[in-house]
């Protein structure tokens, strides 16, 4: 695995390159994890995470001004000499020229930004826990609907892009059409993206390629969406029961991540988009702790009750 390249990382995150004459081709962030090297400028290295990207912060510069030149330049060289990916300089702290030349002795390439130490921090470690996420690609159309992500899978042909389109033209944003780039951020949350060549873009059999982006504006499209409901169409199946009351929800399993998932078979005369839509908000409903089909069955009940 390579990772993420240390100049996206830097664009991401505003940094200011400070050895700009650094070759950074082939440089790589392997690790979602930040470190703060407090004990390695003391001398302890036992259990240092190196593959880390390092950010020294407001305490570890004045701890590092507080020594005389030549402790200083001994901590450094220690630590920046320990094959780590960069170091980042926090709170409008800034590298020594002695500072920058070891940095170009061991090829550790430098940045400065005028953040805070925790907001930098924050931000670093949510930006790369979702650029170096397990990631899986997967067939099938992911739309923004009333907010809530819903990836519709089936076979080819069935109507995916179609009714993409259709909830498109209803006010509802598009993500990714044919191929879902979907990264496990957490054991809980999946965020579903396009792959940079076919962003903005949907299949239309007959029709051909469109760009969602250019024909219906910016407010129509989203660069990533996390995966709350999955809607698989299928065939109609006469010999096949569905499921009519909602009662038990069933579930699809993505990167260890357990979704909902609603089988819709597909025929003539549907409109799927107005389908998704109720499934979208019926969702919604159950997240914030209303279920409708639990309220029919409730009513039920009552009334063989009263009627018994």
């Amino acid at each position: 695995m390579k990772g993420v390249a240390i100049t996206k990382m830097a664009q991401a995150l505003s940094l200011k390159n400070m050895t700009p004459d650094m070759d950074l081709e082939g440089k790589y962030v392997t690790l979602p994890d930040i470190n703060r090297p407090a004990l390695q400028l003391t001398g302890y290295l036992e259990h240092f995470s190196s593959q880390r990207v390092q950010i020294i912060g407001y305490v570890e510069y004045t701890y590092l001004e507080h020594l005389t030149e030549e402790e200083r330049n001994f901590a450094y060289e220690r630590f920046i000499s320990s094959k780590i990916p960069c170091v980042i300089f926090s709170t409008k702290t800034k590298p020594s020229d002695k500072m920058l030349e070891l940095a170009y002795k061991y090829d550790v390439p430098t940045f400065i930004t005028d953040r805070t130490t925790s907001n930098l921090i924050a931000e670093a470690v949510r930006w790369l826990g979702v650029e170096l996420a397990p990631c899986i690609s997967i067939h099938g159309v992911l739309v923004d609907v009333y907010g809530e992500g819903i990836l519709i899978t089936g076979e080819s042909g069935i109507g995916k892009s179609e009714a993409a389109l259709e909830l498109i033209r209803r006010g509802h944003r598009l993500v990714s059409d044919d191929v879902v780039q979907l990264r496990k951020v957490s054991d809980a949350t999946l965020v579903g993206s396009a792959p940079d060549i076919t962003r903005h873009f949907i299949e239309l059999r007959g029709i051909g390629i469109i760009n969602v982006k250019t024909l219906f504006g910016v407010e129509c499209v989203k660069d990533t969406q996390s995966v709350d409901l999955v809607i698989k169409l299928e065939e109609w199946d006469r010999e096949k029961e569905y499921d009519r009351m909602g009662l038990n929800e069933e579930y699809i399993e993505y990167l260890g991540n357990k979704v909902v998932c609603h089988s819709l078979p597909i025929r003539p005369g549907r409109n799927l988009a107005v389908i998704v839509e109720a499934a979208a908000v019926n969702h919604r409903q159950k997240k914030m702790g209303y279920n409708a089909a639990e309220e029919l069955y409730r009513r039920v009940q009552e009334n063989i009750t009263r009627k018994g």
